[in-house]
């Protein structure tokens, strides 16, 4: 069963929760990409979709440390971090410079309409509550080009719970929501989305984790 957070607070306390462990985060999952070959598959597959249709800009939306902007940036995306937490972006920014990081939340996501050649968004929904995830769904309806791609990992489950405590024992507030695949189809098509490929695996990134690859509708 689900547990639905506050809807006041809970975009505060996962931006707080994330600038406490900001550190001891990004030293945990700094090097998870070397131990995930399906997932690097994943990315490298969604650059070369965007690439496909003449390039552009990227946007890694809950980008934590930066990890995957870069990587995106490696395989030769024009790819840019966003983040909600301020300790995060900081450290993004350290670790990758020269790469642009930059505030925001997927929940009013400031970016222009029709503006993004590609969207991901790797694990960053999970603490996002049932309520919100339509309206982030539009947002990114909003700022991707008709056609682009859109790559989305997530926890398999049916299971919320509050997470108290994390990397490194530091104290945190955020809500872990895990979703069923059909559970996120169905949002993605409501909002005009087309979901081309689906898996489920385990990994490094999660014991059980589950990828979406869509595209905005024409």
């Amino acid at each position: 069963m689900g547990i639905e957070p506050n809807a006041e607070t809970w975009l505060e306390d996962t931006r707080r929760s994330y600038d406490t462990v900001a550190v001891s985060y990004a030293n945990q999952v700094r090097n998870l990409l070397d131990e995930t070959p399906e997932e690097r598959a994943i990315l490298a597959l969604f650059v070369e979709l965007v690439s496909s249709r003449g390039g552009g800009s990227v946007a890694d939306v809950g980008c934590g440390p930066g990890r995957i902007t870069a990587h995106l940036r490696q395989l030769g995306a024009d790819a840019f971090g966003i983040d909600l937490s301020p300790g995060m972006i900081e450290v993004a920014r350290r670790e990758h410079p020269g790469l642009r990081f930059e505030l925001g939340s997927m929940t009013n996501l400031g970016l222009s309409d029709g503006s993004m050649a590609g969207l991901v968004a790797w694990y960053s929904l999970i603490h996002i509550p049932d309520t919100q995830i339509g309206t982030v769904f539009k947002h990114f309806h909003r700022v991707l080009q008709p056609g682009g791609p859109l790559l989305l990992s997530f926890h398999v489950g049916d299971t919320s719970k509050v997470k108290t405590e994390g990397y490194g024992g530091h104290p945190m507030k955020v809500h872990v929501h895990r979703r069923q695949h059909s559970q996120m189809i169905g949002w993605l098509n409501e909002a005009g989305f087309t979901v081309d490929q689906r898996r489920t695996l385990a990994s490094a990134e999660s014991t059980l984790g589950g990828i979406l690859l869509a595209r905005r509708q024409m």
